[in-house]
C-alpha cells in the first residue's frame, strides 16, 4: 500500500467531518453567510503566509537540487498564485491588504500554522510534505466535491472560490505533492511513518478546527 493511500485512510473520517461540516455546505449551497466567509478569508489570508514558510523550510532541509526547486516553486504558486483568489474576493469585499495584516490571527489559526512550523523546524523534506498535504489534499477533495453539486461552481459568489481549488492547475499541483510524499517516504521505516502519520492527521484535525474558527467568528 502506497504511503498516501496510508496516510489517506488514517485521515478519512476527519476529512469527512470537513466535508460535513456547516461552512463547507454553505459554501456548496450558496447559503454561507457573507461575513463568516469574510473572516475565513482574513485569516485564510494570514495562515497563507505560513503555509508559505514551511515550504521555505523545504529550501533550507533539502538536499537535492531539484528538490530545492519544488519547494521554491510551491512558495512562488502560494504567494503569487493561490493568494490571487483571495485578493480577488478581498477586492470585492472592499478589504486592503493592509487592513488584513491589522486583523489579528485566531486561536486556532496560529495553533494550527505553529504547529507546521514547529514540524518542519524539527523535521526534515518528508515531515515538511506530510505537514503541508494535508491541507492542500483535502481542499483538492472539497473542490472536487463541490463542483460537483448542480449550479454550485457557477455560483455569483462562491463560485469563483470552487472552481479555483476543483480547478486542472490546483489539482495538478495538488497531485504533484502527494506524489513527492510517496518518494520521500519510499523507504522509511515503520516508525518513521507513524511519524508522518501522527503529522498527517494532527493537520487535518487543525484543518477541521478552521472550518469551526470561522464558522464561530472564533475571535
Amino acid at each position: 500500500m502506497r504511503t498516501t493511500q496510508r496516510l489517506y485512510e488514517a485521515a478519512h473520517p476527519i476529512w469527512e467531518q470537513c466535508h460535513d461540516h456547516p461552512f463547507v455546505r454553505g459554501i456548496g449551497d450558496g447559503s454561507l453567510d457573507l461575513e463568516k466567509f469574510r473572516w475565513f478569508l482574513l485569516q485564510d489570508y494570514l495562515y497563507l503566509f505560513d503555509y508559505a514558510r514551511v515550504f521555505a523550510y523545504g529550501v533550507v532541509k533539502a538536499r537535492d537540487p531539484g528538490l530545492m526547486r519544488t519547494f521554491s516553486a510551491n512558495v512562488d504558486a502560494i504567494l503569487g498564485g493561490e493568494m490571487k483568489v483571495h485578493r480577488a474576493y478581498m477586492a470585492r469585499l472592499g478589504i486592503t491588504e493592509e487592513q488584513v495584516f491589522s486583523v489579528q490571527p485566531a486561536l486556532s489559526n496560529l495553533s494550527y500554522t505553529h504547529y507546521m512550523l514547529s514540524c518542519a523546524a524539527a523535521g526534515g523534506p518528508a515531515e515538511i510534505i506530510a505537514a503541508i498535504l494535508s491541507c492542500s489534499w483535502s481542499y483538492a477533495e472539497i473542490g472536487t466535491r463541490l463542483a460537483a453539486i448542480p449550479g454550485a461552481a457557477d455560483h455569483p459568489f462562491y463560485g469563483e472560490w470552487i472552481r479555483s481549488y476543483a480547478g486542472e492547475d490546483y489539482q495538478k499541483t495538488n497531485d504533484a505533492l502527494v506524489e513527492l510524499m510517496d518518494t520521500l517516504a519510499e523507504s522509511c521505516t515503520e516508525a518513521e511513518y507513524q511519524r508522518l502519520e501522527e503529522i498527517f492527521v494532527n493537520c487535518s484535525r487543525y484543518e477541521l478546527g478552521f472550518w469551526e474558527m470561522a464558522w464561530t467568528l472564533e475571535r
